[in-house]
C-alpha cells in the first residue's frame, strides 16, 4: 500500500477546487460586463465559465505495475477544461446605457450572482473537508511512528 495515496488525491482535489473558486470569483466580478470581448466589430457581453471536473485515470501500464505490486490505487481528481456556459445573456431595458442598441435593450451577463454565491459556497465546504481528510491523514502517520518508538 503506498502511503501517500491519501496526500494525492486530497492535494489534487485541493487544486480543483482552488481553481474552481477562481473561476466563481471571475463571474461575479464581471457580472456586470457589458464589454466582454469584441465579435465582428460588435462588444459581446462576459460569458459565464464553468468548471469541468474529471476523476484522474491511470494508463493501463500504471495500472497492471500497481496490480502486479499488490498496490492500492491512489485516487484525485482534475479539471479536464473551462468552458462557457451555455445559458443565454440576459436583456435589460437601459436606453441611457452606453451600451444600449436602438430599441433600448443592453446585453447582460448570464451570471446569476446568487447562483456563483451558492457555487462558491461549495467549492469552499468541497476545499475544506480536504483540508480536514488531509490532516487525518497525517494524523493517523503521526500515530503509526509514535506506535514505532
Amino acid at each position: 500500500m503506498k502511503l501517500n495515496n491519501g496526500f494525492d488525491a486530497s492535494a489534487s482535489a485541493l487544486t480543483a477546487q482552488r481553481l474552481r473558486m477562481d473561476v466563481i470569483s471571475s463571474n461575479i466580478a464581471n457580472a456586470e460586463t457589458t464589454r466582454g470581448k469584441l465579435v465582428n466589430g460588435q462588444f459581446e457581453p462576459y460569458i459565464r465559465k464553468l468548471t469541468v471536473m474529471e476523476p484522474i485515470k491511470p494508463k493501463f501500464s500504471d495500472v497492471l505495475n500497481r496490480e502486479m505490486s499488490h498496490g492500492q490505487a491512489s485516487g484525485g481528481v482534475k479539471v479536464t477544461q473551462i468552458m462557457n456556459d451555455r445559458t443565454p445573456s440576459k436583456l435589460v431595458y437601459n436606453p441611457s446605457h452606453p451600451d444600449a442598441d436602438a430599441a433600448g435593450y443592453v446585453k447582460m451577463p448570464n451570471v446569476d450572482v446568487l447562483k456563483e454565491m451558492v457555487d462558491m459556497i461549495s467549492a469552499t465546504r468541497s476545499y475544506e473537508a480536504n483540508v480536514t481528510a488531509l490532516n487525518a491523514t497525517k494524523s493517523m502517520f503521526v500515530k503509526a511512528l509514535e506506535i514505532g518508538k
